[in-house]
This record gives C-alpha cells, structure tokens and sequence, in this order.
C-alpha cells in the first residue's frame, strides 16, 4: 500500500523542484525525504525521480503519481475534516503561514485566545511571503495562510483554495520630524517625488504597491536603500536616510523622532486574506482559526 507520508514528500519536491527545498519546507531533512521518495519508489515498482546534472525531476511515474496522489490527499483531507465536523471537535493540528506584519500584528494576538478556548487544538506558524503562502497552502504544506492584497496588485490563487477576507490595513508615509512634510495632514505621490524611498525588493508586493502609487506622476520612485524588513525601514528613517512606506499592522512604535502621515489619492490599502484548501472546509478547527482571525 502507497505511503501517504511517502507520497507528501514526493509531491513537496514536486513543488519546490528539489529534494533539498523539500526538506527544508516539510521541516525533515534532506535524507529522510530521500528515504520517504525510496520507500514509495519499493512499494510502487517504478522509478519515481530522474537525475539531472546534480539535481533531479519528477519521471513520468512520478509526475502521474502527484498528480493522482494530490487527489487522494484531498480526499482523505476532506474525510478528516467532515469527521471533525460530526464530531464537532475542534482539535488535531494545524500549519499555518503568513506575512511578518500580519504575525506580529494579527496572528500572535489571536492565536493565543484560540489556544485557550480549545486546548486539544495546537498550531504551528510559519512566516513568509504572500507568494510563497499560496504555493505552501496548494501544495498541502500548510493548513491556512495569510496573505495581503494591495489594491489592483495581483495575487493569483488557485481555484481549489478558498479566500476568506480578514482585514483591511492602511499604510502611511513615515517621515523624519524634521523632514518637510511632517506638518502635513495628507500628502499625494506628487509630493513626493524625489525623495529617496526605503523600500522592499523590486519583485515585492510591496514595491509593486509603491510604484502603483506613482502612475500618472511621470515619474517612478527613486529607491535609496532596500530592506525586507518594516523595522529596518523604521530605523532607516529615524537615521534621516529617506522615507518609507509601511502599513500600520505589525508596525513598532514610531517614538518621538518619526512621524506617520496619511497618504491619499490613492489611500494605499492592503486587504488581507486567509486561504484554506476547500477540501478543509468543513474542519471545525480552520473554522475556529477563521472566526478568531476575523474578530
């Protein structure tokens, strides 16, 4: 009989295209996934990897594997969750991803209460990106994510995961006390042109959001540092080194030395987002995740 546990790691180094990035995201390591792939590659009798240089592929076997295999998973995930639902139990565990704003801002406050009012329930957090949250949530890496949505930036989420919204979330401009439009109620990306921003990698939502807000200006922003993280941006405006632009969830403190001023026209807005497979739906635990990350 095929391995469900064996057949998971196959299908995560389907996903992320090797047996290293396998490991890394199911949390084992790289030879225990190599061991999984071989023991299924005993049960079923044929090969289910390919070498490639120093890397490998999926064979034909193993592509048709996945891809049949992913059905059964869903299946069976779908099974658990209906016998939850009967029982009405809210327990077993659940993997769970989401942006680092959102953990500091929303998850970790809610989870806690979620916890208490059902001790036979545990969670494990991951934190990454909104694109990467998708991929792990499709793959069936992880139970539920967190992403954002900025205004008409895209996020494209497969059709077999459903969305649940959870929260709208504002940014605003983050200027020095000194700079000079601290004093001001609102600005527009017209006032803001040639100032050096602090910003997020170019192939960031994020960074796609900040150039967004500056179509119709002529003009795109003029990037002075780069960092990933919104309290590196912070601490690189305290340091009078440019401006930023960071949502309000998750966001430290700005103290006495920043000031956050609203931007309009456009108010740059971010939805955020759970995702769950649909084949979870009717887990009463993802329903209890839901219904804490909504309140």
């Amino acid at each position: 009989m095929i391995d469900l546990t064996a057949l998971a790691a196959l299908r995560a180094v389907a996903a992320h295209g090797s047996v290293v990035s396998a490991a890394a995201a199911l949390g084992f390591t790289p030879s225990a996934v190599s061991q999984q792939v071989k023991r299924l590659e005993r049960q079923t009798g044929v090969p289910l990897l390919e070498r490639v240089g120093r890397g490998v592929v999926l064979s034909p076997h193993g592509r048709h594997l996945v891809e049949a295999g992913g059905r059964l998973l869903a299946e069976l995930e779908h099974l658990e969750a209906g016998l939850h639902q009967h029982a009405g139990a809210v327990a077993g565990h659940l993997r769970m991803t989401a942006f680092s704003t959102a953990v500091r801002g929303l998850v970790a406050p809610r989870v806690r209460e979620l916890l208490d009012a059902h001790p036979r329930l545990t969670l494990s957090l991951h934190e990454c990106d909104p694109w990467d949250t998708v991929d792990m949530v499709a793959s069936g890496q992880a139970d539920v994510g967190v992403v954002h949505r900025w205004g008409d930036v895209p996020l494209a989420v497969p059709d077999h995961l459903s969305t649940t919204h959870v929260a709208e979330d504002v940014a605003d401009v983050i200027v020095h006390r000194d700079h000079r439009l601290a004093g001001r109620e609102v600005v527009t990306a017209r006032d803001l042109l040639g100032e050096g921003w602090i910003a997020t990698p170019e192939n960031t939502i994020c960074r796609q959001w900040l150039n967004r807000m500056h179509d119709g200006t002529g003009q795109v922003p003029r990037i002075a540092h780069q960092s990933m993280e919104f309290d590196s941006h912070l601490a690189l405006v305290r340091a009078r080194l440019g401006i930023a632009l960071v949502p309000r969830l998750g966001r430290q403190p700005l103290g006495d030395e920043l000031v956050a001023v609203p931007a309009v026209d456009p108010v740059p807005t971010r939805a955020v987002v759970a995702l769950h497979r649909r084949s979870m739906t009717a887990s009463p635990a993802v329903a209890a995740l839901l219904a804490v990350l909504r309140r």
